[in-house]
């Protein structure tokens, strides 16, 4: 059996940046080691819905480090290893060829597993779900044999996704069982703006529906609602969401509800063992609640801290959640958790295509969407979520500049 001072579970994000970090650190050769059920280094997930699916981008483009980082750097990588036993006693991985591998820490970065439709038809040769490298490129072949595609589902991905379709010249129609584009996430009048630039680049809306069945009759794939609409399509790409992957953890010690959960270092119950990126349930400092995030940013930064922590460089982690997405020409950046938002202001110009949105919770900024404005907006929206100044609604709304707002500015807290 090897083993390790150090071993990765996962070779998604979490692995890539905790990797980095672990060379930054000095980490010793022989000290790290990454286990990942695919045949790939880890590498960046948001361009398999945007450059990568678009073409624009390859697998080695899109590699967080190299195979000669990792050789350098003395770190292996076990690369089609699917483990389905985890041992926290005799500390140690079982693959499911037989092979062993042991570990004295153990960072868990499993990631998300992709939901899958509940219908008939919903594993047929037509129909997508997007989550590795393999199925990106699936996808990407699909769109140069195909010209009509649906897409299920209207947040992150599914917007994403169908933004690259229709940009590729394949007609698209986004079903969705709400009355408007991510109405997890948008306002009203952000969905409003997103479906008119969606429209008015093809995509067609079939609101509050939900799939009843696909069918294939000879190339084609049937798309039918509950509703009784039916709509044709070449193939069907998925995007309803994920959930933690946590199968390898129930009847273990450690606590796996909605996620596994952490201490705010990023510790599991278990000592020496630990969890970052999409299967880590935190007490966020921020907000003070606990939290799941499933975005990049929130995988690279949980990654970097983590294995700080697990190198003895012990600190908690302290930071504001964001993600970026791009559809078509059209890109902007949120930060925060609008959860339990009282007040929306908005500011700039929805029809220029220069706006921010910024929640409010007893007047104390809890989130921003930002599109096309000032860096000066951008500087100040992360750091009024961390250090939680007071802000008067109508004031924030129509300061021209911020900068006489910002309070905050050169406090070290």
């Amino acid at each position: 059996m090897k083993s390790f001072p150090i071993v990765i579970l996962g070779g998604g994000v979490v692995a890539g940046y905790a990797a980095k970090e672990f060379a930054v650190q000095g980490g010793k050769k022989g000290g790290l080691a990454i286990v990942t059920a695919e045949n790939a280094l880890p590498y960046e997930r948001p361009p398999l819905s945007k450059g990568f699916l678009a073409g624009k981008k390859e697998v080695g483009d899109i590699l967080i480090s190299d195979a000669a980082f990792h050789r350098e750097n003395g770190i292996a990588v076990f690369r089609n290893f699917s483990v389905d036993k985890v041992d926290f006693r005799r500390r140690c991985l079982h693959s499911v060829s037989g092979k062993v591998i042991g570990f004295d820490q153990l960072l868990i970065a499993t990631g998300s597993t992709v939901r899958r439709l509940k219908a008939p038809g919903a594993d047929g040769s037509n129909v997508y779900y997007l989550r590795q490298i393999k199925d990106s490129q699936a996808i990407r072949e699909r769109i140069e044999r195909g010209k009509r595609a649906v897409v299920i589902g209207s947040g992150f991905i599914g917007m994403e996704v169908a933004s690259v379709l229709a940009g590729s010249g394949v007609r698209t129609t986004m079903v969705f069982p709400d009355d408007r584009v991510w109405k997890h996430l948008f306002t009203p009048p952000v969905s409003t703006f997103f479906e008119r630039q969606f429209a008015n680049r093809g995509i067609t809306f079939m609101k509050g529906e939900k799939v009843a069945a696909l069918t294939n009759p000879g190339h084609e794939c049937l798309v039918a609602m509950t509703s009784g609409k039916q709509i044709s399509a070449d193939f069907v790409v998925a995007g309803i969401g994920v959930t933690p992957s946590l199968e390898l953890f129930h009847r273990t010690p450690l606590d796996t509800d909605d996620g596994i959960k952490v201490n705010k270092f990023l510790e599991t119950s278990a000592p020496g063992v630990w969890a970052a990126g999409d299967i880590a349930n935190y007490r966020d400092q921020i907000f003070r609640r606990r939290m799941r995030v499933e975005h990049w940013d929130n995988a690279v930064e949980q990654g970097r801290v983590a294995m700080r922590n697990m190198m003895g460089k012990l600190q908690p982690f302290i930071h504001v959640p964001y993600f970026f997405s791009d559809a078509f020409e059209l890109s902007y950046e949120f930060w925060g958790d609008a959860t339990g938002f009282d007040d929306v202001v908005y500011r700039g110009n929805m029809f220029e295509k220069q706006f921010s949105v910024w929640w409010l919770k007893k007047q104390i900024l809890c989130a921003a969407l930002i599109m096309n404005r000032s860096e000066e907006e951008r500087a100040v929206a992360p750091r009024w979520i961390l250090r939680r100044p007071r802000l008067d609604p109508k004031t924030l709304q129509n300061r021209r500049s911020l900068k006489s707002l910002d309070t905050t500015f050169g406090r070290e807290d």
